[in-house]
């Protein structure tokens, strides 16, 4: 049986909620429909997040770039339609410098439904101009002091043959060029990279950046359980039951090593790489999700998962609800668990006690807010790994007795709409009342939750069951916390 002690009269560590700095979308233009807009603004106000990261602004269906009869014509009205909006909600992008216009293309290779170039710019000085107007367009419409907290990231996942046609040192030469224009125009804009896939290229990245005295603010890079071991050939389920548990943690704790003291930057993960993955959609991803990003405490300054929104053309536009997309929400607004697990993060104070135990599946975090505390709790394996339902048992010491605890989950039963839209027949179309239905069924629900108070320590006890959720809150009448005179 799982058994956990934490005291609360132990020095606490902070607890940064790098998961709500940046989260991710599909492509620019998406960022153009409205309910893409009100999807967003109901991530920042519920989850809090502040940056949004999107590919493709300076491809050819956002009209950055186009040429006329041999002459370049620039617009940024579609871009400023874009942060417009995001500035209008209290957020800000997280600005990915890609794909390559036709107009400065040196090939035809493309890549997703939308066509985005992905080829090397056939003439770099012409890059570096696109580039410097941008940012001197970004400082003049919304001032130095607004586009100084932006993040500059250059192109996305170069080291993927699918991304970049070019090698290694064509994009550190791509690097080179947009980091000069951008600094050219204010030296106190970030820029960073290297945006690579499965954490590749941070020592020969810094390494060029240091030897040609070539600014790099930051350093970025991506990572999927699904990257980690076993061939290309296999399925998600294959390349998921390969896969090590803690897997990314180690990865994070490699990264922040190997970043040699440059503030780190992910811009993308989740719990597959698959776009089509069930269990995007179930309680598995939000006791991975809950799991990885409190393990990456300290590692990191922004986790940006992948993505907020289910509304998302890589391949294709899908009408299925619930088809096993990326995102938190469906495509019609209805919170996955994964969405509610961001919820209970968010609820979390930013004081993290050390917890005592340990336990093949399940995980134990105590964080203090104010005058409350919350015990969260998650009982996740990979798949194929054995798990079963674990009746967990936790004891605080505290010398005051709490006013109440109440319990909130996520599992099969709760906070899981799939499951009721699986009862629904799985209707391919929603109709209002499906809609309306859906989102009730996946609202978190407060509980009272049995406890006792003995020996100065609070005890309770639950049954968790596999991949689930549980956040356990214990309240104290104000000023009534341990060590209180």
């Amino acid at each position: 049986m799982p058994d956990f002690f934490c005291k609360l009269s132990e020095t606490t560590t902070p607890l940064h909620h790098c998961w709500e700095h940046t989260v991710g979308s599909c492509h620019a233009p998406l960022a153009l429909r409205a309910d893409w807009q009100a999807q967003l603004r109901r991530c920042h106000d519920e989850l809090r997040f502040r940056y949004v990261r999107f590919h493709g602004l300076f491809s050819d269906d956002v009209g950055t770039l186009i040429e006329h009869n041999g002459k370049p014509l620039y617009s940024f009205f579609n871009a400023d339609q874009i942060f417009d909006f995001l500035l209008s909600i209290g957020m800000k992008p997280f600005v990915e410098l890609s794909f390559m216009p036709e107009a400065l293309a040196s090939g035809q290779k493309t890549v997703f439904h939308y066509r985005a170039n992905v080829t090397p710019p056939k003439d770099y000085k012409r890059w570096a101009e696109l580039v410097k107007k941008f940012s001197r367009h970004c400082v003049e419409r919304y001032g130095a002091a607004e586009a100084t907290e932006w993040f500059f990231e250059v192109w996305n996942e170069p080291n993927l043959p699918a991304f970049w046609k070019g090698t290694q040192a064509d994009y550190f030469k791509l690097y080179t060029e947009t980091a000069a224009a951008i600094k050219s125009v204010d030296a106190a804009l970030k820029v960073g990279g290297p945006a690579t896939a499965k954490n590749a290229w941070i020592e020969e990245f810094l390494a060029f950046c240091a030897r040609k005295k070539v600014p790099a603010d930051f350093v970025s890079t991506h990572h999927y359980p699904t990257d980690a071991l076993g061939n290309e050939g296999d399925d998600t389920e294959t390349q998921l039951a390969n896969s090590r548990r803690g897997i990314l943690r180690e990865q994070a704790q490699d990264t922040f090593r190997r970043a040699g003291g440059k503030p780190v930057y992910y811009t993308e993960w989740n719990a597959s790489s698959n776009p089509r993955d069930p269990r995007h959609d179930e309680p598995y991803a939000a006791a991975f999700l809950a799991k990885t990003v409190l393990e990456t405490n300290g590692l990191v300054q922004a986790y940006s998962f992948w993505t907020f929104t289910d509304i998302f053309e890589e391949n294709y536009f899908p009408s299925k609800p619930f088809h096993g997309g990326f995102g938190l929400l469906n495509l019609h607004g209805i919170p996955k668990p994964a969405y509610r697990a961001y919820e209970l993060l968010h609820q979390l104070g930013t004081e993290q006690l050390l917890v005592d135990g340990i336990h093949e599946t399940v995980n134990a975090w105590v964080v203090r807010k104010g005058d409350s505390l919350t015990v969260l709790l998650t009982n996740h394996a990979l798949p194929r790994h054995s798990i079963k339902t674990e009746q967990v048992r936790v004891r605080v010491a505290e010398s005051v007795e709490p006013a109440a605890v109440f319990i909130q989950r996520i599992d099969e039963e709760h906070a899981n709409p799939r499951r009721l839209w699986t009862e629904m027949g799985e209707p391919e179309y929603l109709k209002a009342l499906d809609v309306e239905q859906l989102q009730v069924a996946s609202r978190l629900t407060p509980e009272p939750q049995r406890w006792k108070y003995a020996d100065e320590s609070v005890h309770f006890e639950i049954a968790l069951p596999p991949h689930g959720l549980a956040a356990i809150t214990v309240e104290y009448l104000p000023m009534r916390r341990s060590g209180d005179k």
